[in-house]
Parts: structure tokens; C-alpha cells; sequence
């Protein structure tokens, strides 16, 4: 049975990994870990591409990480993005695995960490 990305049995554990990927995210940032908290939004990213909301809340963090950084480029990058996600899941053409950054391209498809590919496959059964 395929499950939707509304299913509550979809949702569950997916808001569960989002939420402790955000957490980490916020710690990281708290001690100055800067390229460890890019590094979980990013892993929230491709958690959240199972869903247009969760895919543009993520895309907001973004945003709101860049200019609290300043970091110019990365903030332009994700304003891009929020615009794209919808377009994506409307015409099914995501790039799976995308980390969602600026420094990479919005179209490129990547491999999927193996604890994140677990997570993602167990609520697609």
C-alpha cells in the first residue's frame, strides 16, 4: 500500500526526524557550529521534501539562517527556492536528495544518507 505525504502514518515519523534535525540545527547554531547547523537543514531538507508544507518551512529556516548570518547569497538562493518547491511537487520533478542549499544546483538529484533513506522508505511501505 502506498501511503500520501498527508497520511498521519506518513507524517508521524517524518515531523519526528524533522523536529530533531531543526533541534540539532539550533544547537549547532548556538555554539557557533555554523557549517554543522547548514549541515542539518540540510538533512531536514530532503525529510521535507515529502511535503510542500514541511518543503517550504525548511526553505524558510533557510532564509531566516542566511540573514540572520548575513550571508547574502544563500538568502537570494533560498528566495529562488521557495518560488521553485512548489513548482516541483506540482509537476513531480524534485530532485530527491537535494540538500536544499545555494551551493548546489536546485535540480541536481543525491544520494540520500542511509538513516534518512530508512526513515523515508519506512513511511513509503
Amino acid at each position: 500500500m502506498t501511503r500520501h505525504a498527508d497520511d498521519p502514518q506518513t507524517v508521524q515519523p517524518i515531523a519526528a526526524a524533522l523536529a530533531v534535525e531543526y533541534g540539532m540545527q539550533a544547537a549547532a547554531a548556538r555554539q557557533g557550529d555554523f557549517p554543522l547547523a547548514w549541515h542539518h537543514l540540510g538533512r531536514a531538507h530532503i525529510l521535507a521534501q515529502t511535503s510542500l508544507g514541511a518543503h517550504c518551512i525548511s526553505h524558510w529556516r533557510m532564509l531566516a539562517f542566511a540573514v540572520q548570518r548575513r550571508d547574502w547569497r544563500e538568502a537570494a538562493g533560498q528566495l529562488w527556492r521557495l518560488a521553485l518547491a512548489p513548482i516541483g511537487h506540482l509537476t513531480g520533478r524534485l530532485p530527491i536528495g537535494n540538500t536544499g542549499r545555494s551551493t548546489v544546483s536546485a535540480f541536481a538529484a543525491m544520494d540520500i544518507p542511509p538513516d534518512l533513506r530508512a526513515i523515508l522508505d519506512r513511511t513509503r511501505n
